[in-house]
């Protein structure tokens, strides 16, 4: 499995979304962000990028996505 990185150097063009998260999560990112010196918006970004990269795969799903 991929080693999870947070940095800082990324620019890109972006949407915007409303997203409902539970209180206690938020903080929890909140203070991640605080600690390396980037936005809440940015760890999000790189936990949903780090999740997605990583998931695996349920084998009905491959199937069904031909």
């Amino acid at each position: 499995m991929n080693v999870f990185k947070i940095n800082n150097d990324e620019k890109e063009y972006s949407v915007t979304r409303t997203l409902r998260i539970k209180e206690e999560l938020l903080n929890r990112l909140e203070e991640i962000a605080y600690k390396h010196d980037i936005s809440t918006n940015k760890l999000i970004i790189k936990c949903i990028e780090y999740a997605l990269d990583n998931m695996e795969e349920d084998k009905d799903d491959k199937e069904n996505s031909n």
